[in-house]
């Protein structure tokens, strides 16, 4: 006698085969959950890298296939995730939690004039300071926590010699951590940044411009006046130095976070990275990544350098020379250019660290960054500061070097706010900002950006 002819015995038996297999079933995928997941993660990371390269083409279709227009049905998956900076799903914690994973914008209009994918980091969207610093300032303070060199509600506090960028983020991530800051700075910066430092707490001390050699120079003065806090016996409250200058825990930030960001966006399709330096963090642990790490060997690394500054002929010939050095020509006591945040006549231990990893450097003049800031202003809505016009002019000219189609990075530093009485009123002095007037009285505005920028574009 069969089972089938007991059909109660044969529905059980049916049942528990059913409730075996499933749990078997279950167990399986537990298993092949995790292979499953991570052919998922490569998936995302190919469709990425498939669309930032669909980017790069000047003819990209805009309208999709499906069944009405005779093509196939083409699913994308619209999710985007960082690995290397998470500022939360909504909710951050603290003001430090709004610090990197910044957007990467392109510029049409600068790629339009270069048939070169410019694309630009906008630092100016830390939450913090606003700028690039913001990822330098917390990564030094972090370490020198590590380090016990920091103690937070001690009564500590953070000096430093900065122009204004550093200075601000320092001031921000200071009073949030429990610290106070003490920020020494030229008296030629615009003064918007000292007084912004005053409403953020920092006690301010602007000096008189002086070479690096003088103790009275501005990094001197501020590693003096720490030095005197720790010394004092009135409290047991320390003073720290950051030493933005020397410090690796500068260049370290963006090796640690901007690179990879930047990586991340590109989908490691990028043919040039250009940036200026001044404590040269920035452009050192981009490149140290993009090159050391990810082996980017074909990568182009130029440097932006302002008039006045050594680097261009450091890294072009292997002298830090600048024509400004000569002998009753100096205008100023630091980098002779109105450029503030770039540009320097001296090697420092950030921008040592990948020298030999730069390939070539341009030079920018302040009529070429004054310009190029009205530009972005009037074709992109981009208000940027001094530092970034030069980065763009640059990229610019690296873009004319380099194949059609290549994918120039850069970075956009700050905001144009911090720049109103210098920079951005040279602007308005240059007559730069009467193009709206001209229009409206029927005159015609110039759109070649070449011969905005006083370039050549190069033979075909």
């Amino acid at each position: 006698m069969s089972i089938s002819d007991h059909p109660k015995a044969y529905g059980t038996a049916a049942l528990t085969v059913a409730f075996v297999a499933g749990i078997f079933v279950t167990l399986g995928f537990k298993d092949l959950y995790p292979e499953l997941e991570n052919r998922y993660q490569q998936r995302l990371k190919r469709n990425r890298h498939a669309r930032n390269s669909a980017a790069r083409s000047s003819t990209v279709s805009s309208r999709r296939d499906s069944f009405l227009f005779g093509g196939p049905v083409s699913l994308e998956d619209r999710e985007s995730s960082f690995t290397t900076i998470d500022r939360g799903l909504g909710i951050v914690d603290g003001i430090a939690g709004t610090i990197g994973n910044t957007p990467l914008v392109k510029i049409r209009s600068l790629s339009d004039a270069t048939g070169c994918v410019i694309l630009a980091k906008a630092e100016f969207l830390n939450g913090a300071g606003n700028s690039p610093k913001d990822r330098v300032a917390l990564n030094m303070i972090e370490v020198a926590e590590q380090q016990g060199l920091l103690v937070p509600n001690r009564g500590d506090t953070i000096y430093e010699g900065t122009v204004g960028s550093t200075g601000i983020s320092l001031a921000v991530l200071a009073r949030a951590k429990g610290y106070k800051c003490h920020i020494c700075m030229p008296s030629d910066m615009a003064i918007e940044k000292s007084e912004l430092l005053h409403h953020l707490g920092a006690t301010v001390e602007r000096v008189t411009p002086a070479p690096i050699t003088d103790p009275k120079h501005f990094v001197n003065l501020a590693r003096q006046r720490a030095k005197e806090h720790t010394a004092s016996t009135d409290t047991e409250s320390r003073g720290f130095f950051a030493d933005q200058f020397e410090s690796l825990a500068n260049y370290t930030a963006h090796m640690k976070t901007t690179g990879p960001e930047i990586y991340e966006q590109t989908g490691g399709v990028i043919d040039a990275f250009v940036a200026g330096a001044g404590t040269g963090g920035t452009i050192s642990g981009v490149t140290k990544y993009l090159k050391e790490e990810k082996k980017l060997i074909n990568l182009k690394v130029v440097l932006a350098d302002p008039q006045g500054s050594g680097l261009y002929n450091k890294i072009r010939h292997g002298v830090m020379y600048s024509s400004t050095e000569k002998e009753g020509t100096r205008r100023r006591q630091q980098v002779d250019t109105m450029v503030e945040g770039i540009g320097i006549n001296r090697i420092t231990e950030n921008f040592e660290s990948a020298r030999s990893l730069i390939d070539d450097a341009v030079r920018v003049t302040d009529v070429q960054a004054l310009k190029m800031a009205r530009w972005l202003v009037e074709h992109d809505g981009i208000f940027v500061g001094s530092s970034s016009a030069v980065n763009c002019v640059a990229a610019v000219m690296t873009a004319l070097r380099m194949p059609k189609g290549s994918q120039v990075v850069t970075i956009l530093c700050d905001s144009g706010s911090r720049h109103l009485s210098k920079f951005w009123k040279s602007v308005g002095e240059m007559g730069l900002e009467v193009n709206d007037e001209r229009e409206e009285k029927g005159g015609e505005r110039v759109e070649d950006l070449m011969e905005v920028l006083g370039l050549e574009r190069p033979r075909t």
